[in-house]
């Protein structure tokens, strides 16, 4: 007789996993690896306002080296800010992209390519981190290298300025 429950709760057990175990093949490695580092993937979250002009947030970034993942969170700060806008939260209003066309990256690529090259000029709009080896949960080995949170202070209202100088940025005073 408990061979025939045991029997059964398999047989059950292997029905309800199956169904689970397809949805996961649907959704294959290299897809998954796709979604992970596309460039839109930016961990932001809102600390706080900041001074006039300046937005403060944790932001995180990968690397094989902690070094590396910091160079990396302080790009995605910048380009969060750019691309994707930052969530509110924590007695902060959410702030949108300052660049809203979709393509823009594809459109102003060269631009793009100088401005986040290393020690471009994205790093001009960071007017404070905390550049020391983050620790805790700020700083978690993973199987490729790091995952590491800084927290940033983005001097937002000056990159907008940059960017519609540039003409890479409509200014906001030129309606829809």
């Amino acid at each position: 007789m408990k061979t025939l429950r045991l029997l059964f709760i398999m047989l059950a057990a292997m029905v309800i996993a199956m169904p689970m175990a397809e949805a996961q093949a649907k959704y294959k490695k290299k897809e998954r690896k796709a979604h992970y580092n596309s460039q839109y993937n930016y961990e932001v979250e809102i600390q706080g306002v900041g001074q006039d002009g300046t937005k403060v947030m944790k932001v995180w970034g990968y690397g094989k080296k902690v070094e590396d993942a910091i160079i990396e969170a302080k790009m995605n700060a910048v380009a969060a800010a750019i691309f994707k806008g930052i969530p509110g939260g924590n007695g902060a209003a959410a702030t949108p992209a300052i660049i809203t066309d979709s393509n823009a990256s594809e459109k102003h690529a060269d631009y793009f390519d100088t401005f986040f090259s290393p020690g471009g000029k994205f790093l001009q709009y960071i007017a404070l981190t905390t550049d020391g080896m983050p620790s805790g949960q700020d700083r978690l080995k993973i199987k490729d290298g790091y995952k590491v949170a800084i927290y940033v202070q983005i001097m937002y209202d000056a990159l907008r300025k940059q960017l519609e100088t540039d003409g890479v940025a409509r200014r906001l005073d030129q309606g829809f």
